[in-house]
């Protein structure tokens, strides 16, 4: 069993505890966890900048960080269903935050269709926090059993290659996975787990974060929620050290909303400009700051678009006049060309051209606000 405690000082001190070893799923949620960690400790990032979450092979050596994590921070299965699985198996004694089940993150519904400004039918702007969701309308039933579907057909698809790192991993670190003294519920319940937040957890275990867009990082009231779960999360591990990790978590609380206000007045005066995006993972940045995309070439899944999905986003691109589309670095730029003659700008949800570190974060979402406003000038 791995412990965490290192021995207790001999003139009856208490135990002092180990800055926790920490493993993140995406760059930009690693660069939360690294702000919160400051000079304590530097995480270890699972999905390599610039790959997609949505299906992703680890390497050996990111496996090796998932096994030896005592904390893993992830989206959640919404955004990366292969890595649940390998979350069970390798770090089974780990203390686990899924970001998009902390309470009072503000989760939207996802958005089916190309077009989304021609679809007043559906409440793209509807809010939902995690701990209070609603039933959700036959059409969310409808995307989520089709979700479902495309998540077994994935699983199936990728788990001979995830075991075959996993088998690797278990050989070359050779780590005892009896860590009998931490429970792993899917969780991190010990910081947050009071009466109120364990009635969330029992209600939420059964939701479907399919019919959820998971890129909820992009606003940036989430990041400072997490950073201040993730704070309590790690103080529960590493105590002596607490108030630092409270500390770097209002610093970073500060800094987000310094920030909130310097994108609002960067995008005020292209608000209610139409544009369309490559990749249906924008809405939380859309909706924090007013600047609503009219339709998407690619689902939230990055997927291939078909014919009938291109031909409705031109129709929609042809009715509101769009400005421009927003490409991004890490897929090939052709299908946006079927959009006809329209200014092209530039944003990634997940910062692939950053340093990786506590400044991507800010960097990422300063850096999207003002492609997107060059681009609807």
């Amino acid at each position: 069993m791995r412990a965490i405690l290192v021995t207790a000082c001999v003139w009856g001190g208490t135990a002092a505890a180990e800055v926790p070893k920490v493993a993140v799923d995406i760059a930009p949620v690693h660069s939360i966890v690294a702000a919160v960690m400051g000079d304590l400790g530097q995480p270890d990032l699972i999905v390599a900048p610039g790959a997609s979450p949505h299906g992703y092979s680890m390497r050996p050596s990111e496996a090796r960080a998932l096994d030896q994590a005592d904390v893993v921070v992830w989206v959640g299965e919404g955004l990366a269903p292969w890595l649940e699985g390998l979350i069970t198996e390798l770090a089974a004694g780990a203390e686990v935050i899924e970001l998009l089940d902390l309470p009072g993150t503000q989760l939207l519904e996802m958005r089916e269709n190309a077009a989304f400004g021609s679809h007043d039918d559906h409440d793209h702007g509807a809010k939902h926090e995690a701990h209070d969701h609603d039933d959700h309308d036959d059409h969310a039933q409808e995307a989520k059993a089709e979700h479902d579907h495309d998540d077994r057909d994935e699983h199936a698809h990728d788990d001979d290659a995830h075991h075959e790192h996993a088998d690797e991993v278990k050989a070359d670190a050779d780590h005892d996975h009896a860590h009998d003294e931490h429970a792993h519920d899917g969780h991190a319940g010990e910081a947050y787990n009071d009466d109120a937040d364990q009635d969330h957890a029992d209600a939420h275990a059964g939701h479907d974060h399919g019919a959820f867009d998971p890129h909820a990082w992009l606003d940036p009231q989430n990041a400072v929620i997490w950073a201040q779960a993730i704070a309590q999360v790690f103080a529960e591990k590493d105590p002596e050290n607490g108030d630092v990790y409270a500390s770097n978590a209002a610093a970073f609380s500060s800094d987000m909303n310094a920030l909130q206000g310097e994108i609002t007045s960067m995008l005020a005066p292209v608000v209610g400009r139409p544009f369309v995006v490559f990749h249906d993972a924008y809405h939380y940045f859309e909706n924090r700051f007013g600047v609503e995309a009219v339709g998407a070439v690619s689902a939230s899944d990055a997927a291939a678009p078909s014919p009938a999905r291109v031909a409705e986003l031109r129709d929609e691109v042809a009715e509101f006049d769009a400005v421009c589309a927003m490409r991004e670095p890490q897929f090939a730029g052709g299908m946006l060309d079927a959009l006809g003659t329209i200014k092209l700008g530039e944003m990634d949800p997940m910062g692939a051209a950053l340093e990786v570190g506590p400044t991507l974060y800010p960097a990422l979402l300063r850096g999207m606000a003002t492609s997107l406003a060059d681009c609807l000038k």
